[in-house]
């Protein structure tokens, strides 16, 4: 029971734990003074300077990056303006072609078309003037013929041949009629 006395009540000529005794306060204060100017003085003059380095350097990097990412999407936005440009003048182009190529393909089909109606209408044409050639020379020949065979059949008949002007004569008027 001694022990647990001991450690409870301060030893006889000391007042207990000097940071709480009276006396100390003073000199503790100075202390206290005295180190937190020194740790202000080593904080403002070394540390701090460094930190706010640290922290200037990182933002005017940040700063750089961000103004290096603006410069690259304004490229790249210009270079996408660019394109959509050229591909819309390719396509203008490409139609303008395909306009061009379809109005000579049908001029060349128009002209094709008329020199091969003109060449059937020439073929037409002469075939009329043959066929009109040879109904002609038929006719003319039809009545000869009609006459050599009126001639024959009467002969085979009576047995005898008929006068050609007789033939000739019956056949015009048949003819006529």
């Amino acid at each position: 029971m001694a022990e647990s006395t001991a450690h409870s009540e301060a030893p006889e000529g000391h007042g207990g734990f000097p940071p709480f005794q009276a006396q100390h306060f003073p000199s503790q204060l100075v202390w206290l003074a005295l180190t937190f100017v020194l740790l202000y003085v080593l904080m403002s003059r070394v540390a701090l300077p460094r930190i706010g380095g640290i922290f200037a350097e990182r933002h005017r990097h940040i700063s750089e990056d961000l103004a290096a990412a603006q410069r690259a999407k304004e490229q790249s936005e210009a270079a996408n303006a660019a394109y959509q440009k050229s591909l819309a003048g390719a396509r203008a182009r490409a139609q303008a072609i395909a306009n061009e190529t379809r109005q000579r393909q049908a001029a060349e089909a128009e002209a094709t078309n008329k020199r091969l109606e003109a060449e059937l209408h020439e073929k037409l044409a002469a075939a009329e003037r043959s066929i009109a050639a040879t109904r002609t020379a038929a006719m003319a020949n039809v009545g000869s013929i009609a006459a050599e065979t009126a001639a024959a059949i009467v002969e085979r008949l009576i047995g005898t041949a008929p006068a050609e002007r007789d033939v000739a004569a019956a056949v015009g008027e048949v003819s006529k009629r």
